[in-house]
Order: C-alpha cells, then sequence, then structure tokens
C-alpha cells in the first residue's frame, strides 16, 4: 500500500480532535496565548488553582480549628476576628470554608477518574465493536448502552440519594455513588467519538496492515477519540462538587462536623430566617464559585483542544 498509515500512538494522538480532518497535536506551546486571549478561561483556571490550593493546605492556614467550637456567644456576625462570622455551634465559618475543599474536591476528583476510566473503557468498546458483524459483540454493545439508559433514566440527585442510602453516609459511598453516576456520560460521549474515528481512512489501514481488532481499537481509534471526555472531566468534577453538597444538605453525604460546604449551608440555612445571613451565604458562595470555575476550564478547553475552534 503505497499510503503511509498516520501515527496514532497515545503519545502523538491523545489530544487529537476526533472530528478534525488531521490529528493537531501537543501545541501546548500556543496555551499561554490562547489563556491570555480568553478571559473567562483564565478565570476559571485561577478558581480552579485556588479550590486546589486550598484543598491542600486549607485546613492547616485557618485561623481556627474547623471542627470545634469557641468559646464565646455563638451566631457572632461577621468581623475583623471573624471575617465570615460564626455558626450556630460558634465556629468559625471562614476556618471551615476554606478547609471545605478537601473533601469535596477529593470525592469529585476520584469518583470523576473512575468514572472517566470505567466510561472510555466501555465507550471504545461498544462504539469500535457494536457495529461489526460478530454477534456476541453487537448483543454486548446492546446491552452496555441499554445499561446506561436505565442508569439515566432516573432524576441523577435521586439516585445518588437512593445509592448513598442504601449504603449509608460518607466520603467512601459517596464516591461510589457519583462514579456510578458519571460513567453512561463519558461512555456515551466516548462512544460517539470512536463511532467517528472508526470510519476514516487510516483505520482500515491499519487494518489492511494486519493489527488485530483489539489494537486497532485501544491503539488506534482510542487515542483520537479522547479528546471529548478529556475537555468534560472539568465540568464533570464540577458537577460532583455540587451533588456531594446537595447530598450533604439533605444529610446523606460527609457528616457533621467535617467541613464542607453543603452541610455548612444546611446548618446554617435556618439562621437565615432570624436574621444571620452569614450563615449560609459565605458557603454558598464558595461552592457557587468553585462550580463556576470548572465550567469555565471545561469550555475553555474543549476549544484549545479543538483545532478547528482556534484562531
Amino acid at each position: 500500500m503505497s499510503e503511509s498509515v498516520p501515527a496514532t500512538s497515545p503519545a502523538s494522538g491523545t489530544l487529537a480532535a476526533a472530528s478534525a480532518p488531521e490529528p493537531r497535536v501537543g501545541e501546548w506551546h500556543s496555551f499561554a496565548r490562547f489563556v491570555g486571549q480568553r478571559p473567562a478561561f483564565l478565570a476559571g483556571l485561577v478558581i480552579v488553582g485556588l479550590t486546589v490550593f486550598l484543598a491542600a493546605v486549607g485546613p492547616y492556614i485557618g485561623p481556627y480549628p474547623t471542627e470545634t467550637a469557641l468559646p464565646g456567644d455563638p451566631l457572632q456576625p461577621p468581623s475583623l476576628r471573624h471575617p465570615f462570622g460564626t455558626d450556630v455551634s460558634n465556629m468559625d465559618i471562614f476556618s471551615r470554608v476554606i478547609a471545605a475543599p478537601r473533601i469535596d474536591l477529593t470525592i469529585a476528583l476520584v469518583s470523576t477518574g473512575i468514572a472517566f476510566v470505567f466510561g472510555v473503557l466501555l465507550g471504545v468498546i461498544s462504539g469500535f465493536f457494536g457495529g461489526g458483524g460478530r454477534r456476541l459483540a453487537r448483543y454486548a454493545s446492546e446491552g452496555i448502552m441499554r445499561a446506561a439508559d436505565i442508569v439515566q433514566a432516573f432524576p441523577v440527585f435521586i439516585f445518588a440519594l437512593a445509592l448513598v442510602g442504601f449504603r449509608g453516609p460518607g466520603a467512601v459511598n459517596v464516591i461510589a455513588a457519583l462514579a456510578f453516576l458519571n460513567i453512561p456520560f463519558f461512555l456515551r460521549i466516548t462512544r460517539g467519538a470512536v463511532l467517528q474515528v472508526r470510519e476514516r481512512p487510516f483505520i482500515e489501514a491499519a487494518r489492511c496492515a494486519g493489527n488485530s481488532e483489539w489494537r486497532i481499537a485501544f491503539f488506534h481509534v482510542l487515542p483520537n477519540a479522547l479528546t471529548p471526555p478529556v475537555a468534560n472531566i472539568s465540568p464533570t468534577i464540577g458537577f460532583s462538587i455540587l451533588l456531594t453538597s446537595g447530598l450533604s444538605f439533605v444529610g446523606a453525604g460527609v457528616p457533621v462536623p467535617t467541613p464542607e460546604w453543603g452541610s455548612m449551608i444546611a446548618i446554617g440555612a435556618p439562621n437565615m430566617m432570624t436574621g444571620q445571613w452569614w450563615t449560609a451565604l459565605f458557603p454558598g458562595i464558595a461552592l457557587g464559585v468553585s462550580i463556576l470555575g470548572y465550567a469555565l476550564v471545561g469550555d475553555g478547553l474543549k476549544e484549545f483542544l479543538d483545532p478547528t475552534k482556534r484562531v
């Protein structure tokens, strides 16, 4: 065959856009210029960097203990001594707000990582082997997709609440529930990309060169289909943080007194009705800004990793 087979190793094709006519890889030298041209992406990176920093050192830089009540009257308003005030247990809200990213981000990162790995693997199997001539492969692909349909047929929060309620509250159970719920999301994204990549000429060239179907799937198709799922990691992390806080808000997530934004909002919400607005406002702002940051980073990465959208 006179036409050479394009390089599709993981090192050369991981960041290639599945829909691009020619994979363009590794243009990280232009990343700084790209960020400078997009203030929203830059803001998202700053927010994400701040949450990672607080997850690493937040519990150690707070002026007060995060799980111990302070002496004195509770529900003190914001002041120089307590910038965010104190809650009904007279714990310093500022110290707890900056310590909360450790548990929230840990749960989000671990659950998203598990969902990404399993979702991508199932997406490749379903997308590449599902349309072949082997009956068993078609049945397996159909079974995978129908199972994903069942999971996604239920409201996400209700399903997560049921899963956590079945095993009990706690970080490990929340991670398991979120990972299970996010697998179908990455599965569908990967499958869609695989369906496009497997029809490209270099895949047929690799098949004619004597590569096995499994080698083609995981060494030729997968590296060129990773851009969509990789670009959706960041918003999935933000969504997982939101779900973690929601579960903690209803008492099914991280147990108190562990500093966590959702449980802090739940504890402070009744006090807002009596004028102590700071008890739930500051954790709520921290939660909202954090989720926004991961969404902005996800949008920026989608544009950066797709060469057809760059200028």
